[in-house]
């Protein structure tokens, strides 16, 4: 059967599998240190047009998360994240349990579907420190964005401009979690490229999971700002009213990096694995080649369910696509190809998933015209 269940379910572009078996036999040192990271971290450097960008290589999305938010927050902060975002749904408590709060946020309907609005996250922020009892919550340390989100829809440069703005004026650090990255660099409706992301975050990482690797994701922390090397000067900065310097952002104090990824079992001892598949995906524009043609595959499957007279849940610009069946369609449908059940939409209907990615078939597109 067919299958668009998801953006991993296949193994590794061909190109990484022969580069992981042309380099099988060579002795390496372990935990990133080889020369493969470092080439693929240099590659990663022009991709971003950052050449003082600090690159790591994790496991998976889950950890990546988990570590990243572990290493920045202080014992008495949460992350801030859309109520659809992956660390409030997705990740079975990962972040609670290294002991912070997810701070879920409503993201609106529609074309932002799955997105914080600026103005939403000002409010939240205005009224935290405004409130007479902050000292007795858990305060916001950090924002956590999907860029893909979750519904597969983009923020413009003028909405993630706008986010970074409201991060800097409270001293926070903004997170983008990258675990799409390439569909969303690569769709036809964005205007935000690598470089754009690079300078306005603080932290963000590019997914190799989805997007031709067997596993594996490279965090970037743009212009050196890791947590044990950046500095926030705070008492320069002129802030809100209300707002309170002992809950800011401290960017100097944070764990090690690499110490908090072993805690968390997200560092590899054959951490050449992972370079070895980033500095294969990074050379000739393999990673932004291979998420064009889950783009254009995504596109092919929008005219099909057109055509079909599907009902769309939201219109997303990238490689998840959200379709609105009802429970007898779904009956009909289910043992011919292969989706994901997303949500419940009302009592006769719910919501599907389809997801394209860099190893979806022009067969794979015939099958799925031909079951509907």
């Amino acid at each position: 059967m067919v299958s668009f269940e998801s953006d991993y379910i296949t193994g590794a572009h061909p190109k990484v599998l022969d580069a992981l078996v042309r380099t099988n036999l060579e002795a390496l040192p372990g935990y990133g240190s080889d020369c493969y990271c470092k080439s693929a971290a240099d590659k990663i450097r022009i991709a971003t047009g950052d050449k003082d960008a600090d690159v790591f290589f994790l496991v998976g999305g889950t950890q990546t998360n988990s570590v990243i938010i572990t290493s920045y927050l202080h014992e008495y902060d949460g992350v801030i994240a859309a109520t659809t975002g992956h660390v409030a749904l997705h990740e079975a408590g990962a972040i609670e349990g290294t002991g912070h709060k997810v701070l879920a946020i409503d993201c609106d309907s529609d074309e932002n579907y799955g997105k914080i609005k600026a103005s939403t996250l000002r409010q939240y922020l205005e009224d935290f420190y405004n409130g007479g009892n902050h000292e007795h919550m858990v305060a916001p340390g950090m924002v956590y964005i999907s860029h893909p989100t979750e519904y597969g829809t983009l923020y413009t440069k003028n909405e993630l401009t706008a986010i970074s703005g409201i991060c800097r004026e409270y001293g926070i650090p903004l997170f983008l979690d990258g675990a799409r990255l390439g569909y969303g660099l690569m769709s036809h409706d964005t205007d935000v490229t690598l470089e754009d992301i690079d300078r306005l975050t603080d932290v963000f990482y590019i997914g190799g999971t989805k997007v031709g690797a067997l596993c594996g994701e490279a965090v970037v922390f743009p212009r050196i700002k890791t947590p044990e090397s950046s500095v926030s000067d705070t008492k320069s900065k002129s802030h809100p009213a209300g707002f309170n310097p002992e809950f800011i952002w401290h960017a100097g104090e944070p764990s090690h990096f690499v110490t908090t990824s072993k805690r968390h079992g997200a560092l590899l001892a054959k951490g050449r694995l992972l370079g070895v598949q980033f500095d294969t995906l990074f050379t000739d524009d393999l990673y932004f080649e291979i998420s064009k043609h889950a783009i254009d595959m995504a596109e092919r499957m929008i005219q099909i369910f057109h055509d079909k007279n599907m009902r769309f849940f939201l219109e997303s610009p990238t490689n998840q696509q959200f379709i609105i069946l009802s429970h007898e369609e779904n009956e009909l449908l289910k043992d011919k190809i292969a989706y994901s059940f997303w949500q419940k939409f009302d009592e006769d209907h719910i919501v599907v998933r389809f997801a394209t990615s860099w190893s979806t078939t022009d067969a794979d597109m015939k099958a799925l015209e031909k079951a509907l």
